[in-house]
């Protein structure tokens, strides 16, 4: 089984199941395919997910109850970042569910690194596109 759909990382594993839509693309990490499904949300399992505001930036945060948190984040009652007026409303557009707050964590801080095009190749279901969006180039393996 490969690693999350940000590309080889033995520090942080794979989802529990692949990141979620409310509509949109689904994608399993150990699958190739992306299939297209109407998804519900497990209440109290370790979330990281990306937000879109209002004003057009992208928030990435993690919870372990991904529809109260998204719902505070509109009331003005999540991180500071999204309490601004001009920020909210905020849509969710991207989810992936761990096993372990830990991990959720973890990728947060991954993804909280990245690059607006990373994170919207993310969000767009652009996996094969991740690697080369990073700020490094890829190791390159002796012989390879």
């Amino acid at each position: 089984m490969r690693g999350p759909p940000h590309g080889p990382s033995p520090e942080t594993p794979a989802p529990a199941h692949g990141p979620i839509h409310k509509q949109g693309p689904i994608h399993n990490p150990s699958d190739s395919r992306v299939e297209q499904r109407e998804t519900g949300i497990s209440k109290h399992m370790p979330w990281t997910y990306i937000l879109e505001c209002a004003d057009g930036s992208l928030y990435v945060g993690s919870t372990t109850d991904l529809e109260r948190r998204v719902s505070e984040h509109n009331l003005g009652l999540g991180a500071t970042y999204t309490r601004l007026r001009r920020r909210r409303p905020v849509r969710l557009v991207w989810a992936a569910e761990f096993q372990r707050v830990e991990d959720a964590f973890r990728y947060e801080k991954q993804i909280q690194g990245w690059s607006r095009a990373k994170r919207t190749a993310l969000i767009e279901g652009r996996f094969g596109d991740l690697p080369d969006l990073a700020s490094r180039p890829p190791r390159r393996t002796p012989g390879g």
